[in-house]
């Protein structure tokens, strides 16, 4: 692909490396098909979990990781961390059917460019690589909608703060588990599950882990097991 520089001369125009990462092969296949024939962009990967997400990044090096937020062993969030942490010229769009306020602020918080819901229609689509591939940011209208709902809740209501993987720890906090049964629930390490505490003390100005399983019980956690 080309375009005209000043003067008139022909300058070639870099091809936007995509990796898919979605545990559905129907989904990946669409968007091959979408792209296969768009020559600003080429298809360089594809990944059906968080880990071989990882894996496929730091072998292939593409522009634009585009990433679906439900799928089976590490979640998301977390996915999107590791390969900001460790390919920070890689940029990672979420590509989902939800725009739930707390999905929204995780997603972006743990270092995504972009959230663009499956409904989108190509050019908007096409938009949004664009747009992100530039280093700028680009959200579906539902998705900023939701962030803006997030920052008037945040106001008055302090579990806002919370991420979704905070608000599964203060649930089982709240059902009465160590932080040792928590990571193994949550399939986390215990230190990775104290820095979580840690975290949700902080955000929730709480002393110790007794005011949080209060606070937490009081707002309605740990119902299910405690009957």
């Amino acid at each position: 692909m080309h375009t005209f520089a000043a003067g008139g001369a022909v300058t070639p125009q870099a091809v936007i490396r995509l990796l898919l990462v979605d545990d559905h092969a129907i989904v990946r296949e669409g968007l091959r098909a979408l792209f296969e024939e768009d020559a600003e962009f080429a298809i360089v990967g594809e990944a059906s979990s968080g880990e071989e997400a990882c894996e496929a990044v730091r072998r292939l090096q593409p522009d634009i990781v585009l990433m679906d937020l439900k799928m089976p062993g590490m979640a998301a969030s977390d996915a999107i961390r590791l390969i900001r942490a460790t390919t920070p010229q890689v940029k990672v769009i979420a590509l989902t059917s939800y725009a739930d306020e707390g999905r929204v602020r995780e997603i972006m918080a743990a270092g995504a460019q972009g959230y663009i819901l499956k409904e989108v229609t190509k050019a908007d689509f096409v938009t949004a690589l664009r747009t992100v591939a530039n280093g700028e940011t680009w959200l579906h209208p539902l998705a900023q909608r939701a962030l803006i709902e997030q920052l008037r809740n945040r106001r008055t209501d302090p579990l806002a703060l919370l991420t979704r993987r905070e608000r599964s720890v203060l649930e089982l906090i709240a059902r009465g588990m160590s932080n040792r049964q928590i990571g193994d629930h949550l399939h986390l390490t215990e230190g990775t599950v104290k820095g979580y505490v840690s975290t949700i003390l902080a955000k929730l100005k709480l002393e110790d882990r007794t005011q949080a399983a209060l606070f937490a019980v009081q707002r309605g956690f740990g119902k299910t097991e405690r009957g």
